[in-house]
């Protein structure tokens, strides 16, 4: 099959937390032994999420972060004073753990400067270039922003509520529109899973050039509760990946083309 048929080229996947990657030379910024940092990456890392989301989507249409989110969060705004999570030391840099006990030496101004520099700033350049490209070409991109949560809430999160979804979608109040929302919970209902709007987790990654500014950008936060693909406590893949993989691309596939199909409609 045309992988191109199933994802025009104006639909850009977004995976910012599914590496563990920690380059060497940044290790010794952490506090925690290996075994202790090994067991905050299998609960931090929205493991298998780059194939969960992303097979069959051409490359050039996927913008992954190459390095862990304790290392440098993509998802956070650069500027802590505009970042909720930051009182919690979950910002852009992280210096807490999931269960809130000190996660990172404290970083000098430069040292902080560089993480964002080397890690943070490409990874958006990369993105906005990505945005623009499409907008060029298509007259519109839409962001699929693809995560994965854990089955129990983490001691950190704001939402402490154990009835969670299977699958979370997360909107922007300017760039998610409404009727995408209402075509990706049919698709995902119709494939009988539990669905919640902006609960556990709120929200769909913007960049920044277009943010508020730009309705031709679209977005939306996809969010898959964990205990549908893999085993929590060994971090390994599970028995039903395929299965969810196959159905969360189908769900976000005609979601997309239900509402783009609306859309067309609406301006004929």
């Amino acid at each position: 099959m045309n992988a191109s048929l199933d994802w025009p080229g104006w639909i850009i996947f977004h995976v910012p937390h599914d590496s563990t990657w920690i380059p060497e030379g940044l290790r010794d910024q952490f506090l925690l032994d290996d075994e202790s940092l090994s067991e905050e990456l299998l609960r931090m890392t929205e493991d298998f999420s780059l194939e969960l989301f992303t097979v069959g989507v051409p490359n050039d249409q996927i913008i992954r972060a190459p390095v862990s989110r304790v290392v440098v969060d993509v998802e956070r705004f650069e500027d802590d004073q505009q970042e909720p999570m930051s009182r919690l030391g979950m910002g852009v840099i992280y210096t807490s753990t999931s269960d809130l006990r000190s996660l990172r030496q404290p970083l000098h101004q430069t040292e902080r400067e560089s993480l964002i520099r080397e890690w943070y700033r490409p990874h958006h350049d990369h993105l906005t270039r990505a945005t623009e490209d499409a907008l060029l070409k298509y007259g519109r991109a839409l962001l699929i922003d693809c995560h994965s949560f854990p089955s129990r809430p983490l001691p950190y999160e704001t939402n402490q509520r154990d009835d969670r979804p299977q699958i979370c979608i997360g909107t922007d109040r300017f760039h998610t529109p409404v009727a995408l929302v209402s075509t990706l919970v049919d698709a995902f209902q119709s494939a009988g899973l539990a669905i919640q709007i902006d609960a556990p987790f709120a929200g769909a990654l913007v960049p920044s050039l277009h943010y508020c500014k730009d309705k031709r950008v679209a977005s939306v936060m996809v969010e898959v509760n964990r205990s549908l693909y893999m085993n929590e406590e060994t971090g390994q893949r599970g028995g039903q990946f395929d299965i969810t993989s196959s159905l969360v691309r189908a769900c976000i596939r005609d979601g997309i083309r239900f509402w783009s199909a609306k859309m067309s409609g609406q301006r004929s």
